[in-house]
């Protein structure tokens, strides 16, 4: 396919960096991360940028890394196979009630969220009785393989394991109800791994830096250590990240299935075939250029020719169902979202609660000071980021919120 490069190439002393970032925002931090990892010895022709890039550990949120005998931990993150779902259904907008809270305290009731369902803050969102599908999920996909990978690495252990399985987390973490343009009802949702693939991320990007202790000085940055193909960590890491990414995909299936169950008791449809589950922080064996590389996606979706993907806005903001365009440029990947323009601290200072309220307007969502650093204002413009990757994927679906529930 012939398609019109958008990209801009940053000259770095190792190899360039492809950056889609016409007419948004490069924060200076972030360009400093990306000239970084362009000079790791083991990158593989270059860097891709997306459009919603911004500063992370390590490697920047945004950014998509081919890698030659080696992999970074904290470019993958802790967050390892964080992703998004979505469904449509055969609802229609003239279905629904006037008043959408009612809408909002279902899905609340049927998905552990935040720090609920008696979850202290060392135990977040957890369930306090584990529903039997949610265990025999467990017994049957996860249990033996994670009991491997932890007698390995026991440090790597974690008491959030099958109780996290189906539960929403924090942050940036969300269930929405949108609508598509012709007022047909989606039901979205974001989440990851949980509280173990934080525990595996934290665990091997420490083991990374113990591994390299003599060496570390040499990196342009810490969080950039990493483990090397052939040696005995680099296996287990790829194992445990494998295993998280399952985990992930899993739970995003299982929130989704207890989240139409819940709906189905209020209100009548079915689910049509357009479903995408996809993650956008994850490793993945491909080939590109001519070879097999392992590809970092840190905050970016893969956007194969012909493939599906979801790239959500912010609480008051658009979200879009997309097609692939198999932009090898790119490494066949897109943005993940609208991208943070602001960090949680600086959101939760400079966004007033009224300010809030005014960009959430029409939304049913929480409107509090604790979810300030998810205001709208926080995050880039979703339309100039779309703008700016039109050579990545094609729009298949507009859909705005009508309901939020945030963890």
């Amino acid at each position: 396919m012939n398609i019109p490069t958008h990209y801009d190439v940053i000259q770095t002393d190792g190899l360039p960096v492809k950056a889609w970032t016409r007419g948004v925002e490069l924060e200076e931090e972030a360009r400093q991360q990306l000239l970084n990892i362009a000079r790791m010895p083991f990158v593989y022709r270059h860097i891709a940028a997306m459009p919603d890039v911004h500063w992370g550990i390590g490697a920047t949120v945004g950014s998509v890394i081919p890698t030659l005998g080696a992999v970074i931990p904290a470019a993958v993150g802790v967050d390892i196979g964080c992703g998004m779902m979505a469904v449509k259904t055969t609802l229609q907008a003239s279905g629904l009630p006037d008043n959408l809270k009612q809408i909002r305290h279902l899905i609340e009731k049927a998905v552990p969220h935040g720090r609920t369902n008696g979850g202290g803050r060392g135990d977040v969102g957890a369930w306090q009785d584990i529903p039997s599908r949610h265990g025999e999920i467990w017994n049957e996909r996860f249990s033996e393989r994670f009991k491997r990978i932890v007698e390995k690495h026991p440090q790597a252990n974690g008491k959030n394991t099958v109780n996290h399985l189906g539960t929403l987390g924090t942050g940036n973490h969300f269930i929405e109800v949108c609508l598509d343009e012709q007022d047909y009802v989606w039901l979205m949702l974001h989440s990851g791994s949980r509280g173990i693939g934080n525990r595996f991320g934290n665990y091997f990007i420490e083991l990374a830096k113990q591994d390299m202790k003599t060496h570390l000085k040499d990196l342009p940055d810490r969080d950039l250590a990493y483990l090397s193909e052939g040696t005995k960590h680099f296996d287990e890491y790829l194992e445990a990240v494998s295993w998280a990414q399952e985990f992930a995909l899993a739970n995003r299936q299982l929130m989704m299935q207890n989240l139409i169950k819940a709906l189905k008791t209020q209100f009548e449809f079915e689910l049509t075939k357009t479903a995408v589950n996809c993650h956008h922080n994850y490793l993945a064996r491909e080939r590109h250029f001519g070879k097999e590389v392992i590809i970092t996606r840190k905050g970016a979706v893969r956007a194969q020719d012909g493939e599906l993907g979801i790239i959500p806005g912010s609480m008051g903001a658009r979200s879009f169902i997309v097609r692939g365009k198999g932009n090898a440029d790119s490494f066949n990947s897109c943005s993940h979202g609208a991208g943070r323009r602001m960090s949680r601290r600086q959101a939760k200072k400079q966004i007033s609660l009224v300010d809030h309220e005014k960009a959430t307007a029409g939304v049913e969502c929480r409107k509090d000071k604790d979810v300030l650093d998810e205001s709208p204002a926080a995050y880039k413009s979703i339309e100039s980021v779309m703008r700016a990757q039109e050579d990545l994927v094609e729009i298949i679906h507009t859909l705005k919120q009508i309901v939020c529930v945030k963890g």
